[in-house]
């Protein structure tokens, strides 16, 4: 729980699949390159284990294409991209959030603060 009293990890959770899939909207990109990427974007909390395994799990569900590339820093790099259906998932999702938020939204406007 964060200092403002929310749990933002269970949040991230039911929200990275969109997450990760608006990194790669942007390019082909490799795991953690995708997590500093969301980090730097504000999602400090973020775990390399949870983008790793949301990763696989989106390539598995054929929303995502993979190759291997070598690296000058180290070892190959397994680089990820979105195919069609990860842009149909992309922006259902992004559909669904908006519409989500827009409720939420809605419901915070009547609460005393």
């Amino acid at each position: 729980m964060d200092g403002d009293g929310m749990d933002t990890s269970q949040l991230l959770k039911g929200v990275l699949d969109l997450a990760v899939l608006a990194v790669l909207d942007g390019g082909d990109a490799y795991g953690y390159d995708i997590v500093r990427t969301l980090r730097d974007s504000g999602l400090e909390d973020v775990g390399d284990a949870s983008v790793y395994g949301t990763l696989r799990r989106l390539y598995r569900a054929g929303r995502l294409t993979s190759y291997v590339k070598p690296s000058d820093e180290g070892p190959h790099r397994k680089y990820y991209g979105l195919n069609q259906l990860g842009r149909d998932q992309l922006h259902a999702s992004m559909k669904g959030w908006t519409e989500f938020t827009r409720t939420l939204d809605g419901l915070l406007e009547g609460v005393t603060r």
